[in-house]
């Protein structure tokens, strides 16, 4: 009767674990599934700025070309060179922006000083919402790597989840900007 007892006890307590491991699973894909919108929002964010820019003729007209075609094909691009089409963008950011003579032309438009803010904040915020989906991306790795998770399929059909690699280095120019703005 008492080993009865014992085995039922640990049959429960192992069920218990199971459970709690597969709901943790549930809750960190919910969490990239959360941080990826943010993150694709943030991208957007910052693609639509930078075209903006690009079409108000504040900059020279190669610099315009430059930011537009590089913002247009980040927000164009299929999911699978997404990474790349944003990592360009970032190049043509630090390339248009890459000295402060260009960010003060900006700022002197009619309307710049906002612009301005608005970009300086949206190239600081896609590095952080890069960096935390990469974190649960990160987190459901390790416990997917688990052999209890993996042998019991307790991620079921969910497909293994990936990291967004991108070249988000902010412009120098606007990296100090944007601290006294509107976020």
């Amino acid at each position: 009767m008492t080993t009865l007892i014992l085995l039922a006890v640990a049959v429960l307590l192992v069920g218990v674990y199971l459970s709690w491991t597969a709901g943790r699973l549930d809750r960190l894909h919910a969490r990239i599934d959360a941080a990826r919108a943010a993150l694709d929002a943030q991208l957007l964010r910052r693609a639509s700025i930078a075209q903006e820019l690009a079409t108000a003729g504040v900059l020279d007209p190669a610099a315009s070309i430059v930011l537009y075609q590089a913002a247009h094909d980040a927000r164009q691009a299929a999911e699978e060179q997404r990474e790349v089409a944003e990592s360009e963008l970032s190049q043509a950011l630090r390339a248009v922006f890459g000295e402060s003579a260009q960010v003060e032309a900006v700022r002197a438009a009619p309307g710049g000083e906002e612009a301005a803010v608005e970009l300086a904040a949206a190239v600081r915020r896609v590095p952080m919402a890069r960096r935390f989906h990469n974190d649960a991306v990160r987190a459901a790795r390790a416990l997917r790597r688990h052999r209890t998770v993996r042998w019991l399929r307790l991620a079921g059909y969910a497909p293994f989840p990936l990291a967004f690699e991108m070249d988000d280095e902010p412009p120098p120019a606007l990296a100090d900007r944007g601290n006294g703005g509107p976020q």
